[in-house]
């Protein structure tokens, strides 16, 4: 039911003869303890899905590519579906047949998740934290740019940096990435940005896409980051990452009865406001932003990344 290390205990197992007639007891050590990885299995699904072409079944949107990428790669015979705008007409004299250019997506673009592990990332839903939501999401999001030919990284932090992983796309990219996430804890301490600030300064020198997994509940705790965010923003493409709350939200939607019904709503629809103040704010200074419910942050976070692909700002 969670990620990290399991303790199986004392494992006993009885052996008898064919005949019943001898038996032996064999006891295994009882202090093995087995990693326990994130969701491989969400991962592998959007995974499958995206092979099968069934991504929208999912909530996954079809972007539309605004524009086109330069980067030419090849010529070919013009197929039903083909842009006419690509129509390479020196070609299509030469061989007698509608003849089309074709261009590559941009490749090798960076992309890192940055997961906040600081106290506010210990809020629960649905049996889960937002930490373990985050972590999920990273996973996926990571395999996904993998298979679009990007490099994925890790950093985790809290009250300092506690992991980078430089963004790769070798063949064992994702298997090092679930060894980094598995087994990330929390010390419940309060987040430090100016650690992360000078380590994906120092460790990050390509501009790159940063989503940033975290948490504010309120414009005031954003002020106090929204320094280092701005300088980050002003070299890499970032994306703000936070939670709604989802049980304040269903609380504003409830008729109020009495005076502590309406005083614990109109508290609710101040927190509520809050949030979206809070993405105000960061589109004030440019920064990409995205506001979920836990639930539907891998949905949200893939859709993001096809978009910004789509609108070749990475």
């Amino acid at each position: 039911m969670k990620r990290g290390e399991y303790s199986f205990g004392a494992v006993n197992v009885m052996v008898s003869s064919p005949l019943g007639i001898l038996s032996r007891r064999f006891r295994f050590s009882a202090d093995k303890l087995v990693p326990v990885y994130p969701s491989y299995l969400q991962m592998r699904k959007y995974e499958l899905l995206a092979i099968h072409h069934r991504l929208t079944e999912a909530g996954i949107k079809k972007i539309r590519r605004i524009g086109q990428n330069q980067e030419f790669e090849l010529i070919k015979e013009y197929i039903s579906g083909d842009d006419f705008r690509t129509v390479n007409w020196k070609a299509t004299a030469r061989k007698n047949r509608l003849m089309v250019n074709q261009f590559q997506d941009e490749r090798s673009q960076q992309v890192y998740s940055l997961i906040d592990k600081g106290r506010v990332m210990q809020m629960p839903f649905n049996g889960m934290s937002l930490l373990d939501y985050a972590i999920n999401a990273s996973l996926v999001i990571s395999n996904i740019a993998v298979k679009k030919s990007d490099k994925a990284g890790i950093i985790t932090f809290q009250d300092r940096v506690s992991t980078v992983l430089p963004a790769g796309r070798t063949n064992n990219q994702m298997a090092t990435i679930q060894e980094v996430l598995y087994n990330q804890k929390t010390a419940y301490l309060e987040t430090d940005y100016s650690s992360l600030y000078s380590t994906v300064r120092r460790k990050i020198s390509h501009r790159s896409l940063l989503l940033l997994f975290t948490n504010f509940e309120s414009i005031y705790s954003l002020q106090r980051q929204l320094p280092y965010l701005i300088n980050l923003a002003k070299q890499h493409l970032l994306v703000v990452i936070f939670f709604e709350n989802t049980e304040l939200t269903e609380l504003t939607g409830q008729p109020a009865s009495d005076l502590k019904a309406i005083y614990y709503k109109a508290v609710a629809e101040r927190f509520s406001l809050e949030k979206k103040m809070i993405v105000k704010e960061l589109q004030r200074y440019g920064i990409q932003s995205i506001l979920t419910a836990p639930e539907k942050l891998t949905i949200n976070t893939i859709n993001k990344y096809l978009e910004l692909k789509a609108r070749n700002l990475i």
